[in-house]
């Protein structure tokens, strides 16, 4: 298995990015979704590494081993894609492959469009970011309290009772009962892998308020190769499949690859999902 390195990268206003970096090669960095922490991209999977590839994950600011933003509200978009910008600066590395999950997806199409040079190749994993909806990116149900009661809930319950406050305040009406049980298993997994988890609950209200991107025809603009990676509804409702869609008919040539009906979602499967960013680093890279 291909040694591991312990990454710690300043950002620009004092926050410290934890992760690692792994094998040899063309780099490819992946980034990972909100209340997760690196290990949540690809699973564990070593395949990346194995393919001789660098591989470079880390921790979202306040996630994780990351410390915490300076501020409670700078957790947006612009601020993760300076981030992302800083982890490339002090790796010299001038482009590679960008792979991430949900708010990693987003925070990868902010970096696109600003800095297209840098970019090899995106693999946006359940994007959830609709631009024509109110509440922001990483949908869950509005409520009758505003677009954002949700998210806010969700941040209250963590400071107040830690991650069973947020259990307690998760909206699982939409999720399937075949998949409930992994969905908690997977969320009480997450949330206790943070060293500063009122930091999570700060982004927990900051990043839906951010937007990555004003309009759809933006993602018009990107040239690099992409391949999108989305979800049926049945099995993860918060990351709706007609988003993933959407994103797909919008970038240039990008490819849209979704598992089979009835089979857990490919970004759950470490390996296949693996095996899929390796065929758009051939592309890419």
């Amino acid at each position: 298995m291909p040694d591991s390195r312990a990454l710690s990268i300043p950002s620009d206003d004092g926050v410290t990015l934890s992760g690692e970096e792994s094998g040899a090669g063309p780099p490819i960095v992946l980034l990972h979704g909100l209340t997760a922490t690196h290990r949540y991209v690809v699973m564990g999977s070593r395949l990346l590494e194995r393919s001789d590839h660098r591989v470079i994950a880390y921790d979202a600011r306040g996630h994780g081993r990351s410390t915490p933003a300076p501020d409670p509200s700078a957790y947006g978009y612009e601020r993760l894609a300076r981030d992302l910008l800083a982890v490339l600066d002090e790796l010299a590395i001038e482009r590679a492959l960008l792979a991430g999950a949900s708010m990693g997806a987003h925070t990868l199409i902010r970096l696109a469009l600003d800095h297209p040079a840098r970019v090899a190749g995106l693999g946006l994993i359940t994007p959830a970011y609709d631009p024509t909806r109110a509440e922001g990116p990483d949908a869950i149900a509005a409520g009758e309290h505003g677009p954002y009661a949700g998210w806010d809930a969700l941040a209250n319950g963590l400071r107040k009772d830690g991650v069973e406050g947020f259990l307690a305040a998760y909206d699982f009406s939409e999720v399937p009962d075949k998949w409930r049980a992994t969905v908690e298993t997977v969320v009480r997994q997450r949330l206790s892998a943070h060293q500063h988890p009122l930091a999570v609950a700060d982004a927990l209200e900051a990043v839906p308020r951010s937007r990555p991107f004003e309009q759809i025809e933006q993602l018009a603009r990107i040239a690099a190769p992409t391949l999108v990676i989305a979800t049926r509804d049945e099995a993860d409702p918060t990351h709706p499949l007609a988003v993933g869609e959407r994103y797909a008919e919008a970038i240039p040539g990008a490819r849209l690859l979704v598992e089979d009906r009835g089979v857990s979602p490919l970004a759950w499967q470490g390996g296949q999902l693996s095996k899929a960013l390796l065929e758009l680093a051939r592309d890419a890279i």
